[in-house]
């Protein structure tokens, strides 16, 4: 689909009335993989229903290495990856074997719980080679939380793409500037890749309560003021919004209606209920969660 040519939202309000808050997402090692994580933090627990918001790499895995993420449980959430450079080999205890590519966007519902491990393929660290992109969590609506585990891979080719004017925006999930993604989501939500040239203007709509732009490279400006990459802006409700490329730049746009209540996060489980995070604390224990299939090994439960 092409870009709708359109005025740009009239807005003469300065950055620090249109953005709620400005996160600077904290870096951790996972042994020589670096993850930033922007969601939750201190200022924001979630932005819609994305509870959990980390960037993984960019990294250079020599020959022989890669990611060695062991087996390892979710509730109450669905994660979702999407890749901007390299391969991650995908398994889970419903018998999924799927490569994720750059472009491609894996939907994998925990609900009631699932178990899954992500590596590098074989293949792929023979030769070694970069990895770099974006793992989310959404939080489930709480009656949605104990629903089946599913699985969902859409190739990029899917995914509707919307272009012109210096950008391209690519609809990861939910719907977008006229565009729904495929992607089966259980709540009013959007997601979405775009690709801004120097001077590009991004428009982002108000008909989502909750927004945040992630700028993953390059430099953007909003009413004014500049920011660099590896900043997660989440915007105040309802202003209508224009982010301008200073430089070429690749933005993550993310948000929705707001979840119905806080959750209980600890390790890899999500819940509305505090009760149901110490069942599967003692499920993962006492290994009553699904094993992952061709691959025996696990992170143990965590002893904090």
């Amino acid at each position: 689909m092409s870009w709708q040519p359109a005025p740009d939202p009239l807005c003469d309000k300065a950055a620090v009335d249109l953005i709620e808050t400005v996160i600077v997402p904290r870096a951790r090692d996972i042994g020589g993989f670096e993850v930033r994580r922007a969601l939750p933090s201190a200022q924001r627990q979630m932005v819609g229903p994305f509870i959990f918001w980390d960037q993984m790499g960019p990294a250079e895995f020599i020959i022989g290495r890669g990611l060695d993420v062991r087996p390892h449980p979710h509730i109450g959430l669905a994660t979702v990856t999407y890749l901007f450079e390299g391969e991650i080999l995908h398994r889970d205890s419903l018998g999924t074997l799927q490569p994720i590519q750059p472009g491609d966007v894996n939907w994998m519902t925990a609900g009631r719980g699932i178990a899954h491990s992500e590596r590098t393929s074989p293949e792929v660290r023979a030769t070694g080679g970069r990895l770099y992109g974006i793992q989310a969590w959404v939080a489930l609506p709480a009656a949605a939380e104990e629903t089946a585990p599913d699985f969902a891979h859409h190739g990029r080719d899917a995914l509707p793409v919307v272009a012109g004017e210096g950008k391209e925006v690519r609809i990861i999930t939910g719907s977008l500037y006229g565009e729904r993604s495929p992607v089966p989501t259980f709540s009013a939500m959007f997601y979405a890749d775009a690709a801004l040239e120097r001077g590009a203007r991004l428009p982002l709509p108000a008909e989502h309560e909750e927004r945040a732009v992630y700028v993953a490279a390059g430099e953007v400006e909003v009413a004014g003021d500049r920011f660099a990459a590896g900043q997660l802006l989440v915007f105040r409700p309802g202003d209508a919004i224009t982010v301008i490329a200073t430089e070429p730049a690749r933005l993550l746009l993310l948000g929705g209606e707001p979840m119905d209540g806080p959750r209980h996060i600890w390790w890899n489980f999500v819940s509305s209920r505090q009760d149901r995070i110490e069942q599967a604390k003692a499920d993962w224990k006492a290994g009553r969660f699904t094993a992952v299939p061709g691959d025996s090994e696990f992170i143990p439960l965590p002893e904090r």
